[in-house]
C-alpha cells in the first residue's frame, strides 16, 4: 500500500512531467494557432492561397523532425537516463520558440525570412521528439501498476494545457492591442508576444525538472549493469521489438495522429478558411473544447485502469471515423448557415477541357494558373467555395455556372504579363460578383450562429480524441520492455503524431484545392484511421496488467 509519502512524491512526479511537457506543446502550438498569421508575415511573396498552404506545410515541417529527435533522445533516455534527456528537449524547444519573436519579416530580409523561420522549426520538432515518450516513460514508471492508465493520463492533458494556454495568450494578445493599439497592430507586431512569453515558461520548466530524480525501473536496471548498449539494433533489429515498434504505429498512431491533429487543428483551419469564421470566434470555441478535454484524458485513462486500454482507445477511433463526415456537415450549419443555404441553393459548378485544368495546388507559389479553366478554379479556390467539376469539350472556354448565373471564364495565354494580370483580375471580380449574388456570404454572421450545435460539433470530435489519447502513453509504456522503452515508444509515437498528424491540416486543405470539394481533405484522416480500428480490432493485445520490469 502506497504511503503518504510516495503519494506525495508521484503528484510532484506527475506535476512536473505534465508542466514541462505542457509549456513545450504551447511552443508548438502558438506556431499551428497563428498559421494565417505567419502566411502573411512571412510568405507575403505569395498568393494568399499559397502562402497559407506554405503556412501549414512549414507547421508540418516542424513534426517531420520528431521522428529524428525521438531517436537521438530515445537513445540517450535508454542508455543514459530519463531525467537528462527530457531536460535537453525543454532548453531546445523553449530556446527555439523564443529565437522566432525575433526573427524579421520576409519584407525586411527577404528569403531569408522564412529560410531562418524553417530552421526554428526543425529544432522544435526535433526537441519534441524527445519530449514525450520520456515524460511518459517517466510517470509510468513510477506509478502504480493499478494507476498507471490514470497518472500517465496526466502527461496526456498537457497537450491539452499547451494548446489551451497558447489560445489564451493569442486571444488575450489580440484583444490587447485591439483596444490600445489598433486592430492591425497584432498581424503587424504583436503576433510576436506569444512566442517571447515562452522564455519565462522555459524557466518554470527547467526549474521543476531539475528537482527531479531517476525512475526507478531505468535505476534498478542500470544498477544491474542491464541498460542497453545498443538501443537501435535491439529495438529495431530484432524482429520481437521491432514487431512491437510497428503494431504500436498501425494499431494506435496512425488514428493519434488523423484524429487528434482533425480534432485540434484542421477543423480550425476549415472553419478559417471555408466557413469564414472570424479567428477570435474560433479561438474562443477551441479554448472552451481544450478545457472541456483535460477532464477527460483523466476520465479514459482513469477507465482504461478499470476495463482495459484496447476497448477504451477502439471505441474513441471508431467514434471519430463515423462522425468525420457527418460532423462537418454539422458545423457547416451551425457555423454559417448562410453559406450551407446558397450550397443548396446556388450549387457551383465548373464545366472544362480537363486538359485546360492543373491541379490547384501550389505550395510554392510559382504557378502562373493563366489557362481559361484555372482562372476560374483559382478563383473559386481563393474565395475558399465548394465546386463540383465536369468535362467540357476539347479546347472550350471553362464555364462557371453560380445557381442560374453563367460566366465564360477569359484565357490569358500567352499575353504579356500586365494584360494577363488584368484578364484574371476581370474574371475574378466577375466570379466574386455572381458569387455575392447568389448569397455566398463574404464572413459568418454571428447572429446566425448556432453556438451549442458548433461547441456539441466539437465536443463529440474532444470524445473521441480522448479516448484514444487518454490511455495510449499507458498501453505505449506497457507494450515494450524497459531496455528499449524509450528508443522503441518514441519512434511510432512521433511518425504518428508528426507525419500523419503535423500533415493533417497542410494534406487535407492540398486535397480540397484539388479537388474543389471542402470536404474532400477528411478522407485523409478517415484512411489512417480505418487503418488502426482493423489494427487495433484483430490484433492489438490488452496490456493494462503486464509488468514494466521486463
Amino acid at each position: 500500500m502506497a504511503t503518504t509519502e510516495d503519494r506525495a512524491s508521484m503528484r510532484t512526479v506527475v506535476a512536473a512531467s505534465s508542466a514541462g511537457t505542457a509549456f513545450e506543446w504551447y511552443d508548438f502550438f502558438i506556431f499551428g494557432s497563428l498559421a494565417q498569421v505567419i502566411s502573411k508575415t512571412f510568405f507575403s511573396g505569395l498568393s494568399d492561397t499559397a502562402g497559407y498552404v506554405a503556412a501549414l506545410a512549414l507547421f508540418g515541417v516542424g513534426f517531420a523532425f520528431r521522428p529524428l529527435g525521438a531517436l537521438v533522445f530515445g537513445k540517450i533516455g535508454d542508455q543514459a537516463g530519463r531525467k537528462g534527456a527530457f531536460l535537453a528537449t525543454v532548453l531546445l524547444m523553449g530556446g527555439a520558440t523564443f529565437a522566432i519573436a525575433l526573427l524579421p519579416t520576409y519584407r525586411q530580409a527577404g528569403i531569408i525570412s522564412p529560410i531562418l523561420l524553417i530552421l526554428l522549426r526543425c529544432v522544435q520538432g526535433f526537441a519534441l521528439g524527445g519530449e514525450y515518450g520520456g515524460a511518459a516513460i517517466y510517470v509510468a514508471e513510477h506509478s502504480p501498476p493499478k494507476e498507471r492508465g490514470w497518472s500517465t493520463s496526466w502527461v496526456q492533458t498537457s497537450a491539452a494545457f499547451g494548446l489551451f494556454g497558447a489560445l489564451l495568450v493569442i486571444l488575450v494578445t489580440r484583444w490587447l492591442l485591439g483596444v490600445h493599439a489598433g486592430p492591425e497592430a497584432f498581424d503587424a507586431w504583436g503576433w510576436r508576444i506569444p512566442f517571447a512569453v515562452s522564455i519565462g515558461l522555459l524557466g518554470i520548466s527547467v526549474w521543476m525538472r531539475l528537482k527531479l530524480s531517476e525512475s526507478p525501473a531505468f535505476a534498478r536496471m542500470k544498477a544491474d549493469g542491464e541498460a542497453s548498449k545498443a538501443p537501435y539494433a535491439e529495438a529495431f533489429g530484432q524482429w520481437k521489438n521491432l514487431k512491437l515498434v510497428l503494431l504500436a504505429f498501425f494499431a494506435m498512431m496512425s488514428a493519434q495522429g488523423a484524429v487528434w491533429y482533425t480534432s485540434f487543428f484542421y477543423i480550425q483551419t476549415f472553419m478559417e478558411k471555408f466557413l469564414k469564421v472570424s479567428p477570435v470566434t474560433i479561438n474562443g470555441l477551441m479554448m472552451a473544447a481544450t478545457a472541456v478535454s483535460a477532464i477527460f484524458y483523466v476520465l479514459f485513462g482513469w477507465l482504461s485502469d478499470k476495463v482495459g486500454r484496447k476497448p477504451v482507445m477502439l471505441g474513441g477511433m471508431t467514434l471519430a471515423l463515423i462522425f468525420y463526415f457527418p460532423g462537418f456537415h454539422l458545423l457547416e450549419r451551425a457555423a454559417n448557415p448562410a453559406l450551407a443555404e446558397a450550397t443548396a441553393r446556388a450549387p457551383v459548378t465548373v464545366t472544362a477541357d480537363p486538359k485546360d485544368c492543373a491541379l490547384q495546388f501550389d505550395p510554392v507559389g510559382k504557378a502562373a494558373f493563366v489557362s481559361s479553366c484555372d482562372i476560374a478554379k483559382s478563383a473559386l479556390a481563393n474565395a475558399g467555395v465548394s465546386y463540383a467539376n465536369r468535362p467540357g469539350l476539347a479546347g472550350s472556354a471553362a464555364i462557371v455556372q453560380i445557381g442560374e448565373t453563367r460566366i465564360v471564364s477569359q484565357s490569358a495565354k500567352g499575353l504579356p504579363a500586365k494584360d494577363a494580370k488584368a484578364v484574371k483580375t476581370t474574371g475574378e471580380a466577375a466570379i466574386k460578383a455572381a458569387l455575392a449574388k447568389a448569397g455566398y456570404p463574404a464572413k459568418a454572421d454571428p447572429a446566425r450562429m448556432n453556438w451549442w450545435g458548433m461547441f456539441g460539433v466539437l465536443f463529440v470530435f474532444v470524445i473521441a480524441a480522448t479516448a484514444l489519447f487518454g490511455p495510449l502513453a499507458a498501453c505505449l509504456v506497457e507494450l515494450f520492455p524497459t531496455r528499449v522503452r524509450y528508443t522503441a515508444l518514441s519512434l511510432p509515437y512521433h511518425i504518428g503524431t508528426g507525419w500523419i498528424g503535423g500533415f493533417v491540416p497542410f494534406s487535407a486543405f492540398a486535397i480540397v484545392a484539388a479537388t474543389g470539394n471542402i470536404y474532400a481533405g477528411l478522407w485523409y484522416p478517415v484512411g489512417f484511421t480505418l487503418i488502426s480500428v482493423l489494427v487495433t480490432l484483430f490484433l492489438l493485445p490488452e496490456t493494462k496488467d503486464r509488468s514494466l520490469d521486463q
